[in-house]
C-alpha cells in the first residue's frame, strides 16, 4: 500500500560520512539522497552529510497533493536544522536551500546553491528569455496533464539529466522512480517561477550574511548562468564559480570538482568543533 502525506515529520534522511562538520544537502527533483554519495564519499573524514529524500522521493513517503509543496518541504528540512550546519542545495534542492537561508540564518553557516532554478531571477533579469523555457518546458506539462507521467518523467530527464545514459538504458528501478516523483514538478511552480514566498522582495536577499556559493557547470542551459549571476548580485556575500565540463547534474558527474569547492567554500566559516 502506497503511503501517502502531509506531515513534514515523517520526511526520511540518512546520512553518509564521520567528520564533525554537520552539511545539510538537498537533492533534485526525480532523484534522491543517494545522490550526494559521491561528493560525501571523498569528503568522509571532513564532514558527515545528513540527506533527506524529497517526500515521493527516495524512502520518504508520497506526497499526497494538499496544500503547498514547496512549502512542505521547506517546514519539513527546517526540522533537520537544529544546529547551524553549511547548508548544500541542488536544482529544486538548491530552491530549499536558499529559503532555509532566509527563514534560519542563525542556523544556516554557509550556502551553497548548485545550478538553482530560481527562474523567476531570470523572469525579471533577462525576460526575452522566460517564453524560451516555458517553450521546452511545455511537453513535458502537457504529459503530466494528460496523465502520461512515464513520458514527462522522460523529457524532463532528457533535458535536465546528466545526458550520459539513454531513457531506455537506465535500470527499470531508476525509471519507476523518476516516474514516481515527476508530478511535484508543477505543484513547484509557485516557488520557481512565481516567487510565491518573496525571496525577491526588496532587501530578502540583500539581507543574507552567510558566505554564499553559487556552481553551475559549464555545458548547462543559459537560463542556469542568467540566474546565478542574478543572485550574485542580490547576495552581499556570494561568489559563483563554473565546473568546466560539467552539467545540470554536476554533483553526481563531477563530484571531485564539487568535493573540492565545497572543501574551499567550508573553510570561509570555521566549524565550532575546530575552536
Amino acid at each position: 500500500m502506497t503511503v501517502t502525506t502531509t506531515d513534514p515529520d515523517t520526511l526520511v534522511s540518512r546520512s553518509f560520512g564521520h567528520g564533525a562538520r554537520q552539511v545539510l544537502a538537498l537533492h533534485c527533483t526525480i532523484a534522491h539522497s543517494g545522490a550526494w554519495r559521491g561528493v560525501a564519499a571523498l569528503m568522509e573524514n571532513e564532514a558527515t552529510f545528513v540527506a533527506p529524500d524529497m517526500f515521493s522521493h527516495g524512502r520518504s513517503p508520497d506526497w499526497d497533493g494538499q496544500g503547498d509543496f514547496p512549502d512542505l518541504m521547506t517546514r519539513a528540512v527546517s526540522n533537520l536544522l537544529d544546529s547551524p550546519m553549511d547548508v548544500v542545495g541542488h536544482s529544486f534542492g538548491a530552491m530549499l536551500a536558499l529559503r532555509l537561508a532566509v527563514k534560519h540564518p542563525n542556523l544556516v553557516r554557509t550556502l551553497t546553491l548548485i545550478e538553482p532554478v530560481f527562474f523567476a531571477v531570470a523572469a525579471q533579469d533577462a525576460p526575452e528569455l522566460a517564453p524560451r523555457q516555458s517553450e521546452a518546458m511545455r511537453p513535458v506539462f502537457e504529459a503530466l496533464e494528460a496523465g502520461d507521467a512515464a513520458l514527462a518523467a522522460r523529457l524532463f530527464n532528457r533535458d535536465w539529466g546528466d545526458g550520459g545514459t539513454r531513457w531506455p538504458d537506465l535500470r527499470e528501478e531508476s525509471r519507476a522512480a523518476m516516474i514516481r516523483g515527476i508530478h511535484i514538478l508543477p505543484a513547484s511552480n509557485s516557488a520557481i517561477y512565481a516567487d510565491r514566498p518573496g525571496l525577491l522582495r526588496p532587501g530578502v536577499l540583500q539581507s543574507l550574511k552567510m558566505p554564499v556559493l553559487l556552481l553551475r557547470g559549464s555545458r548547462t542551459q543559459d537560463l542556469i548562468t542568467v540566474v546565478n549571476e542574478g543572485l550574485a548580485r542580490r547576495i552581499p556575500q556570494a561568489q559563483f564559480k563554473v565546473v568546466e565540463g560539467a552539467g545540470h547534474m554536476l554533483p553526481i558527474t563531477h563530484p571531485g570538482e564539487t568535493a573540492t569547492l565545497l572543501r574551499e567554500h567550508f573553510a570561509s566559516v570555521a566549524d565550532e568543533t575546530d575552536r
